[in-house]
This record gives structure tokens, C-alpha cells and sequence, in this order.
């Protein structure tokens, strides 16, 4: 019997999730269906109910769903409680297990695929949502010093408080980033999906400096600005999408694809 699984969001048709996990199937001869389904914005509890019923075994969470997610699971990963926010839930009889494999994606991808060491680097994260929520602790454990910027200061305040205690996570304004200068910046905003930018000032690429947007299959506005900037290296999230959607595989299989194939081909089409 195929088990059916399925990624949430608004707006979800250009989601390449269900591309990469069938070829994640395909690879490891696991028999399941996976789609793209659009909740309303005020329906995303509806929707998990609704797929349960239907005997889905689990989903996939993306904008701007991840922390009603993460109050709806009935347990949590070690790495959704850091993230404060859950994009790959596991249905399991009466519990909804919730997970965060944005992190270890992200991770994944700088240090596997960009080649690109974050120990003792300065990184600057844009925007204070979900994903970046998601990627704070990875890249901290990874050793890099992290500011937070965002349009509305006390978001960013929120996700820096996480860390009193345990390091020095800075949280500021856009405005507030003119002279400083960093080893990477990676854009988790949404901005991309409305062709925007961010309201950065000039200079803040280090030499030597990776510009990374979570976005990914078009130039975005930030990855072009990162160009005229002078940023070294370049990457979009695709890279991403395919390391976290390996581990939220493996959670539900219990097994790992390999990755690279499935890149490659991604970067073919």
C-alpha cells in the first residue's frame, strides 16, 4: 500500500518538494505518493486533520506555516524546540511528531556542497522568521558569530534571546548594519518571492565572503545585489531544499537517499 506524505504551504506551486522525494523513492524502491498542497492561511490546522484522517503518514512544512506547526505537534525534536518551529511532522496514531531538519540541510549544503568552512566566520542572518529560526542553532554550534537583522527589531530580539547564556547572538535593524562587514550572509526572508530586496546598505561583504538566499531556481534581488557587492561565492537554496528534505526522508523511512544525484539533476532542468 502507498503511503502518502505531502509538503504545506502558501503559496506552495512552485514547490520542487515532491520532485526530490519521488526521486528519493525512485532511488530506495520505498512505495510512496508525494504532493503540494496549498492550506488556506487561517486553515493550517484544518489541514493537518484533514490529511490525517486520509491516512497520511506525514508532511513537510514551509512558509508560513512553521511555527503554528510547531505549536501543533504533540512531542518535539531537540532541534525543533531550538528553532521554536517545526518544518517535517511525523503522524503517528494519536501523536504528531514535530522536527526541524532546515538546519542540518543548511549546514549540509555550505560545508558539503559549497565547500565553505563557517567555523570562527561572521555570519548575518536577514529576516527573523521561520527559516531563520530554523538555522540559528546549527550555524552557532557550527562556530559562527551570527548578528540577526530584520525590518522589526523586536523579532530579531526574540530569536536572540534564545542564546543568553549560551554565546553572543546580536540582533539589529537593517539600518543598523552600515560599516560593518561580514564572511556570510544568508538571506531567510521571503523577499524573493515578491522580486524584493531587503534594505541593505553597500559594503557588507568581507573578501573571500558567501552570499546564500534560501530561495532558489531564479536570480532573486539579494543574490543579485550580493553580485554587484563583490560576494565571493554565490549559492541559492536549492542545495538546501535537497539536504533537509534527505533528513526528513530518513525520518520518515528510516533510511538516507543520496543526495547528490538529485542535485545534480535539479540543477539540469
Amino acid at each position: 500500500m502507498t503511503d502518502k506524505y505531502a509538503v504545506i504551504g502558501n503559496p506552495i506551486s512552485h514547490s520542487k518538494s515532491p520532485f526530490i522525494h519521488n526521486m528519493f523513492a525512485q532511488q530506495t524502491g520505498q512505495d510512496i505518493s508525494y504532493e503540494a498542497i496549498e492550506s488556506p492561511l487561517d486553515g493550517f490546522a484544518d489541514t493537518i486533520a484533514r490529511l490525517r484522517a486520509a491516512g497520511y503518514k506525514g508532511c513537510n512544512v514551509t512558509v508560513p506555516f512553521k511555527f503554528e506547526a510547531y505549536q501543533l505537534a504533540t512531542q518535539r525534536s531537540g532541534r525543533a524546540n531550538d528553532a521554536s518551529a517545526v518544518n517535517t511532522l511525523i503522524f503517528e496514531g494519536d501523536q504528531i511528531l514535530g522536527d526541524n531538519t532546515d538546519g542540518v540541510g543548511l549546514l549540509a549544503d555550505i560545508e558539503k556542497n559549497v565547500q565553505y568552512k563557517l567555523l570562527f566566520k561572521d555570519a548575518l542572518i536577514l529576516g527573523a522568521g521561520g527559516a531563520a529560526a530554523g538555522v540559528m542553532w546549527p550555524l552557532f554550534n557550527a562556530g559562527a558569530g551570527i548578528i540577526i537583522a530584520n525590518r522589526t527589531l523586536e523579532k530579531a530580539q526574540t530569536l536572540a534571546k534564545a542564546f543568553e547564556g549560551a554565546g553572543t547572538v546580536f540582533a539589529k535593524r537593517y539600518e543598523d548594519l552600515a560599516g560593518r562587514r561580514f564572511d556570510i550572509i544568508i538571506n531567510a526572508t521571503s523577499s524573493g518571492l515578491s522580486d524584493e530586496l531587503p534594505p541593505l546598505p553597500d559594503g557588507l561583504f568581507k573578501p573571500g565572503a558567501l552570499a546564500y538566499d534560501m530561495m532558489y531556481g531564479k536570480e532573486t534581488p539579494f543574490l543579485k545585489f550580493a553580485r554587484a557587492q563583490g560576494a565571493s561565492v554565490i549559492a541559492d537554496g536549492l542545495g538546501m531544499l535537497v539536504e533537509q528534505a534527505a533528513t526528513s526522508f530518513a525520518l520518515w523511512r528510516k533510511m538516507r537517499p543520496d543526495t547528490r544525484p538529485v542535485l545534480e539533476a535539479m540543477r539540469k532542468q
